[in-house]
């Protein structure tokens, strides 16, 4: 499962954020540094319109979304790297994540104290960054001195990783975060071989008030955090925490509703769980029966016997075809006898190349 950790500085949002995510109160949204000491975690549903429809269409009530578990990480402070606050603790939990969700502040609110004093997201996002980049420093020194001697045991991969440490050390002594160095696919591979704070994607979750939501183009702390995403290659979703927070208490379509009467079409919280969901290059296929319906998630490029294992390890040892049939021919069919007698499910073997909504039945023998 993907596990997504929200970050940043005290009081920036973080745990209201969370709530909102899990649609529940656990997190402890306080209004002090540290409100959040073990990271809270929460698993939640991609969402995905195609699964009610799908599940009407083959009569079963029982529904199984694709998840995403996100972890509520505690605030980070200028010193992390060196152990200050919760330091340690914060950098060790974000470690163990597939992608971090950075909340950067972007609304001024007396009653909310900001721990810098003055809310400014270019100099929060460059805090988090400095702290980040250092401890991966501390890693990629330590990396360097094991790569040095194993060079001299004659260890091939060893020249090959201290190439890479000769590209990403620089930026990290800058400050930068090692995902922005350009590196070949080879070298990626070796790079995450050293577990980087700084390599893992990241969205940036600019946190605005419910005024600036309808037009978040017209707030220069927003344009400001989209500009530094788009230099990282990274996302940046416009998402009001708090009011997001508040709409767990109404029923769905009251929430789009209220949305909409805000000049908005749709979910903050929606946006950012499929960005945190495709930003690591994931998808869904799907399976459809009587018993339930189901979202499956799969790398992208994943071969179908590959994809089979995901369900079963025996399915894929015994794989023999995929049955496949994209939604969009599924439902337009209206059942899957229609569909098979219109032609339109095919018989792919063990290297077809998954595509996003296949519906599949797996024949297998064991």
């Amino acid at each position: 499962m993907l596990r997504a950790g929200i970050v940043g500085l005290p009081n920036v949002g973080k745990s209201t954020l969370f709530n909102a995510l899990t649609a529940q109160s656990a997190a402890l949204a306080a209004n002090y540094p540290f409100a959040t000491i073990e990271p809270n975690v929460g698993v939640v549903a991609v969402p995905d319109d195609r699964l009610e429809p799908l599940a009407q269409l083959v009569k079963t009530q029982t529904i199984v979304p694709a998840t995403v578990e996100f972890l509520d990480i505690a605030g980070l402070v200028r010193g992390a790297s060196k152990g200050e606050g919760l330091g340690n603790q914060f950098l060790a939990n974000i470690r163990e994540t597939d992608t971090v969700v950075q909340v950067v502040r972007c609304f001024e609110d007396d009653s909310v104290i900001h721990v810098e004093g003055k809310v400014d997201p270019v100099r929060d996002i460059e805090t988090i960054q400095i702290e980040l980049a250092l401890a991966d420093l501390a890693t990629a020194e330590r990396r360097r001195e094991k790569a040095q001697k194993n060079l001299k045991g004659g260890d091939k991969l060893a020249r090959a990783e201290l190439e890479v440490l000769d590209k990403i050390q620089p930026a990290l002594e800058a400050g930068r975060a090692a995902r922005t160095v350009s590196l070949t696919d080879d070298e990626r591979a070796i790079a995450r071989s050293f577990f980087l704070l700084t390599l893992k994607p990241t969205i940036y979750a600019a946190n605005v008030d419910e005024t600036t939501l309808a037009s978040p183009d017209e707030n220069a702390m927003v344009t400001e955090v989209r500009r530094i995403a788009a230099a990282e290659a990274a996302e940046c979703v416009v998402i009001c925490a708090q009011l997001e927070a508040e709409l767990v208490a109404l029923p769905p379509h009251e929430r789009l509703d209220y949305l909409n009467s805000l000049g908005v079409s749709t979910s903050g919280v929606d946006r950012l769980i499929k960005s945190a969901y495709h930003l690591l290059g994931l998808m869904s296929f799907l399976t459809a029966g009587e018993k339930e319906v189901r979202a499956w998630t799969i790398p992208q490029g994943t071969r179908a016997q590959t994809a089979a294992g995901t369900i079963h390890s025996d399915i894929e040892r015994g794989f023999i075809r995929a049955e496949v049939i994209s939604y969009e021919d599924l439902i337009a069919a209206g059942s899957t006898a229609v569909a098979r007698d219109k032609g339109l499910l095919r018989l792919e073997g063990k290297d077809y190349f998954m595509q996003e909504g296949d519906v599949v039945h797996f024949r297998f023998n064991v």
